[in-house]
């Protein structure tokens, strides 16, 4: 069986619950997990014996540590590095784009208003990353 889950990282429970209705809505059978808030967010992925996930959507404004700080841990950290970041915010601001890509984000999505537009990009979302990209598995220090 594929490990392959998606961790969303998000702390408002409306855009969560978007989430999983256009998962349900799409038919798809995806393991999630969820974490609130960035520091909830690094303690998991920093797990000894859990799997990581094979994508990580992530909100950038979160209470504590935010988004930005989270994305740059991750993309700084050894083994964590090879995880696929989406961004998923409502900012569409040129500057927050650039930073997270910059910070080394794989994606960045405009939170979109209409319901139709927002299962279209979960639905995009879940194919390519979960479905068709092949992705390399994070080695934790003594795995091979």
């Amino acid at each position: 069986m594929d490990e392959r889950f998606l961790l969303v990282i998000e702390d408002s429970d409306e855009d969560f619950e978007a989430v999983l209705w256009a998962l349900r809505r799409l038919g798809r059978d995806v393991r999630l997990e969820r974490c609130t808030d960035g520091d909830q967010a690094m303690q998991r992925l920093h797990l000894d014996g859990e799997p990581c996930p094979g994508l990580i959507l992530l909100d950038l404004n979160l209470p504590g540590t935010d988004g930005r700080e989270v994305l740059a841990h991750l993309k700084r950290d050894p083994v964590l590095h090879v995880l696929p970041v989406l961004v998923m915010s409502t900012s569409s601001s040129d500057d927050d784009v650039r930073a997270c890509y910059d910070a080394g984000a794989n994606g960045y999505l405009v939170k979109p208003v209409d319901f139709a537009q927002f299962t279209h990009q979960i639905r995009v979302m879940c194919e390519f990353w979960l479905d068709t990209a092949q992705l390399p598995v994070p080695l934790r220090p003594g795995q091979q």
